[in-house]
């Protein structure tokens, strides 16, 4: 032991010594003139005005911090510390955590802490450092709707195919179109200059459509609903919901960004042979190769995996150059995933904490960034507002239960089925951030449109809550009658 020691101190020391006196030696070399500029530059980069060492040790410091890598790793810490607060917050009072999530995003944005504290919130995320949130959002966001993708059944869907379609597509066409019937009203105050009114009203109708598909699933697994039919149907409904949307959706973004009808069929007739690709090729493909891997051997072949991964890759790539969306290719590369337990296992656990822990707060945070709902400061934007939250719950929550009545569910069950599709969350803050990319939303309609995100996907506990109740107090009048 005693050697050892020895032999540590001789080397360190004779070492670091030698270091030392060759680094002293080549203070005297002086480098050839043709780095004469790069050496002026770097002495003006390099080397501050000195003024005592209290201040230049000050100047470094801030220096570290404003690094952008620095920045970025402290937005990021700042970020999840205070979606996990808020999560915890929400989760307390009833509402699922994701709901705490992205009023937390909100909060981190100019709405709040912007107007609070400016000058830690310019500090914190100067304009020039969004654009790395935003790419990590989008990565956040691939991952996650991949997943997504894998937790629709397809064969639960077409087992109950004709209830669950009548009511999905039900849930979809009344809210579309009040959508578009708002965006005539709504158009020349919020639509952007050079956005047609084809390209606003379609997007409104679509936005005004959407289920939140992975919160609805929380909601029922929070309350105990996940094995019953009722939860069954809901979940159904809430994945054709989600299928039907992002095909829509699909189709809407081609024709904005194709600028033409000519264009836009070209980019649909594309996206069509890329779906029957997808579906009629790689997906019969990737199901064999996982069904030969687990005859050879009883685990999953990390190959498998890979070529997984490079499927949701591919698929997000070829949508986005198609012009119909990465989100959309990473979606439809989760549907195809083969429904082996296995798989979908192994690639959830890869995905699931990094996206959903990590990456979904920071893309909340971003739209939180974006969303200044100090614009609203006039008593007919909050109208405009107020009119959008009632045509969102017109549309889909009464859309969905009478079509529910209509098939023959009984009035509790209708308006259950009514309150949770109306449940919009994390699935209308993409698609709505989708349409503030695409530049068809306005910074005001975009904060109105994410309180309506937020308020359709709050209400949805309390208004279980209230059908429960009203069915118990009726069934207690109907016991003593």
């Amino acid at each position: 032991m005693k050697k050892n020691l020895i032999y540590y101190v001789v080397i360190i020391g004779v070492f670091t010594t030698l270091a030392w006196m060759i680094i002293n030696k080549g203070k005297s070399l002086v480098p050839i003139s043709t780095h004469d500029i790069s050496l002026e530059i770097t002495k003006e980069k390099s080397t501050p005005i000195q003024i005592d060492s209290a201040e230049s040790i000050k100047i470094q410091f801030l220096h570290n911090i404003q690094h952008p890598l620095s920045l970025l790793l402290l937005q990021i810490i700042v970020i999840l510390v205070v979606s996990r607060l808020f999560g915890v917050v929400f989760t307390k009072i009833g509402q699922p955590s994701v709901v705490g999530e992205i009023i937390a995003g909100l909060f981190l944005g100019p709405s709040l802490m912007g107007a609070i504290f400016p000058e830690f919130f310019e500090l914190l995320f100067p304009v020039d450092s969004l654009k790395t949130l935003q790419f990590l959002s989008q990565i956040g966001l691939t991952f996650f709707m991949f997943i997504v993708g894998m937790e629709l059944d397809l064969e639960g869907i077409k087992k109950k195919a004709q209830e669950a379609l009548i009511i999905s597509h039900a849930s979809i066409i009344f809210p579309f179109f009040l959508g578009i019937v708002l965006s005539y009203f709504v158009y020349e105050i919020f639509a952007t200059a050079g956005t047609s009114f084809l390209a606003f009203s379609l997007f409104m109708g679509t936005a005004m459509s959407i289920t939140a598909f992975p919160v609805l699933a929380r909601i029922l697994q929070e309350r105990g609903m996940t094995k019953s039919p009722l939860g069954n149907m809901v979940l159904t409904c809430a994945a054709a919901d989600d299928v039907t949307a992002w095909c829509i959706l699909a189709a809407v973004i081609a024709i904005v960004k194709a600028g033409s009808i000519v264009s836009a069929l070209f980019t649909i007739v594309l996206a069509v042979l890329f779906v029957g690709v997808m579906l009629y090729l790689v997906r019969p493909w990737i199901r064999k190769l996982s069904f030969r891997t687990l005859m050879v051997s009883e685990t999953l072949d990390k190959s498998v995996v890979a070529i997984a991964f490079f499927i949701l890759l591919l698929s997000a790539y070829f949508a986005e150059i198609i012009g119909i969306h990465a989100l959309f290719g990473a979606f439809l590369a989760g549907v195809i995933m083969p429904q082996n337990l296995m798989l979908k296992e192994s690639l959830t656990d890869k995905l699931e904490d990094i996206s959903v822990l990590i990456l979904l707060p920071i893309f909340f945070a971003f739209t939180g960034l974006r969303t200044q709902v100090g614009l609203l400061n006039e008593g007919h934007l909050w109208a405009t507002c107020g009119a959008v939250i009632l045509v969102a719950v017109v549309g889909k929550l009464g859309g969905s239960a009478l079509t529910a009545r209509f098939v023959g569910q009984s009035w509790k069950d209708s308006l259950t089925i009514g309150a949770l599709m109306n449940t919009r969350g994390l699935m209308e803050l993409i698609v709505l951030n989708i349409g503030y990319d695409l530049g068809i939303l306005s910074p005001e309609i975009f904060a109105i449109m994410v309180l309506m995100a937020l308020s359709t996907t709050f209400m949805t506990g309390p208004l279980l809550d209230l059908i429960e109740y009203v069915n118990k107090k009726r069934l207690l009048r109907k016991s003593l009658n």
